[in-house]
């Protein structure tokens, strides 16, 4: 189901066929870097990850990661979307763009309207992002988009410590 569209997006679900797209994504050096490894290996992984993260999120929360395609050719791009984490009292905004659509515009055009859509189309009256704090790209985006650095969080005694940013 499409969600959204912008000069140059299209924002849509995810489904299972996309799993294909989902083993790249994630398994892109940009992506181990300031994401992390979700031990995707292979086409069942990614439909596993698929099916119990950004689908499964859909039907409980209303709203989640989902594919950016290039409006012109449907080819996809990458994600962004809404999503609920532990550990945070309000949704976040996530984005993760393949590393050949970095410097385009893209990730602000398309994080821009999520933003946009989480507030009119979702409701939410407050919106956070995380980031790791050498993720220069993202605190760029984040404060682009009208997101400021709050206060460093951990999500969970295991992780990383991570900055917060709020509206």
């Amino acid at each position: 189901m499409k969600i959204l569209e912008t000069e140059r997006l299209t924002l849509r679900e995810f489904n299972a066929d996309d799993a294909e797209f989902i083993l790249v994504l994630v398994n892109n050096p940009t992506w181990l870097l300031y994401i992390g490894d979700r031990n995707i290996r292979n086409l069942d992984d990614a439909r596993h990850y698929l099916v119990n993260g950004p689908i499964k999120s859909y039907y409980v929360n209303g709203f989640g990661l989902s594919l950016v395609s290039l409006k012109h050719d449907n080819t996809p791009i990458g994600m962004c979307g809404m999503i609920r984490r532990n550990g945070l009292e309000h949704a976040d905004i996530g984005f993760a763009l393949l590393p050949q659509y970095a410097g385009k515009g893209y990730a602000f055009e398309i994080a821009s309207a999520t933003m946009d859509y989480a507030k009119k189309k979702l409701g939410l009256e407050k919106v956070v992002a995380i980031t790791s704090d050498d993720n220069a790209h993202s605190i760029k985006l984040l404060n682009k988009i009208g997101l400021h650095f709050e206060r460093m969080v951990k999500l969970t005694d295991d992780n990383e410590e991570l900055m917060l940013f709020t509206e």
